[in-house]
């Protein structure tokens, strides 16, 4: 272990690790990726083992969705005994001929029913309130259309799951890998970037998450029931595909002040064409909001106002170092 004597000397700031042999580093990269490799198998073996839970994990979003009808179509809940068959929207022909009141809720009861000898099902408008009261609050659901469908379900949730499991570990061997060809002050700001940039990638996957995934997913049904498709049910794959790849989207959108500030202190930009460019980073946030989310405005808005707010963070922040820079320099003259 180096003593103080060792560390204040320029070469050891100056270089990174022991000087190695192009073989060595090959060798070194091959236990990087050989280390990477299991453990991401392992982390997708054990989503695998575990994938009911980290599908309810990945269908949170969807259960906090409110969905709504809109129109005036009656909408009709229909039972068999105490399970729920499905839910129609009527066409107004069919309200014409169905006669089932004025409500726009109804409940229909599917009763067997004896006709002579033959045993028939017919149907009764179920006037509990208690029997409508849930049809407003309609959960979508996931389906599978395939029998296929459900094993590329499980190999999506153990890809992502086990992705997002082993990222950290599969991140230190990388670092372990770059690190001693750094130098003591690159490393230095290595180590602040990836505290910066991991919180903002977390913070931005936990907004998605909480905040922005359901009113996206409300807002999906919203406009396919206004186009006159049925959106009460979804193909299981489609979402899990969607849910990862809109969070991902999103973590990665929330690296912008990484990009600027790294930007700035490579001196390809400054404070002052920081703060010129606000009208076009106005459509860059506003581009990067339809591209990161669902096409339709509001989950694109409030994409772009969290991403914006960034931006002026990151400006303020490039001000602050020139104006310590002007300071240090400042003082280094007077002395």
């Amino acid at each position: 272990m180096a003593d103080d004597h060792e560390l204040d000397r320029p070469e050891i700031d100056s270089e990174g690790g022991p000087v190695k042999s192009f073989l060595d580093h090959l060798e070194d990269l091959r236990w990087v990726l050989v280390k990477s490799v299991v453990v991401l198998g392992i982390a997708m073996l054990l989503c695998l083992i575990a994938g009911n839970y980290v599908v309810q994990i990945l269908k949170w979003p969807l259960d906090r969705a409110k969905m709504n009808f809109p129109g005036t179509n009656q909408i009709v809940a229909v039972s068999y005994g105490t399970n729920r068959l499905g839910i129609v929207k009527l066409a107004p022909e069919q309200q014409q001929a169905l006669a089932l009141g004025t409500n726009r809720f109804v409940a229909v009861q599917i009763e067997p029913y004896t006709l002579g000898t033959n045993r028939v099902l017919g149907w009764s408008v179920n006037p509990d309130p208690a029997a409508t009261a849930g049809i407003n609050k309609l959960k979508i659901d996931l389906i599978n259309l395939s029998p296929a469908g459900g094993f590329l379900v499980a190999f999506q949730v153990a890809l992502y799951g086990g992705a997002v499991l082993a990222a950290p570990f599969i991140f230190y061997f990388v670092i372990s890998f770059i690190f001693p060809a750094l130098k003591i002050r690159e490393q230095k700001y290595i180590y602040r970037a990836i505290i910066f940039g991991g919180g903002l990638f977390f913070s931005g996957v936990a907004f998605c998450y909480f905040i922005l995934m359901p009113v996206a997913l409300a807002a999906s049904q919203m406009y396919s029931d206004w186009l006159g498709f049925g959106a009460f049910q979804w193909k299981a794959e489609d979402y899990i595909s969607f849910v990862c790849k809109f969070m991902l989207g999103m973590g990665l959108g929330f690296e912008l002040p990484v990009v600027l500030l790294t930007l700035v202190k490579l001196g390809v930009l400054s404070y002052t064409s920081l703060r010129k460019m606000w009208r076009y980073m106005i459509v860059i946030v506003l581009v990067l909001g339809g591209l990161l989310t669902t096409p339709e405005v509001v989950t694109q808005v409030m994409m772009a106002g969290p991403l914006y707010m960034l931006y002026e963070i990151s400006v303020w922040i490039a001000w602050y170092w020139e104006w310590r820079d002007r300071r240090r320099a400042v003082r280094a003259n007077v002395t």
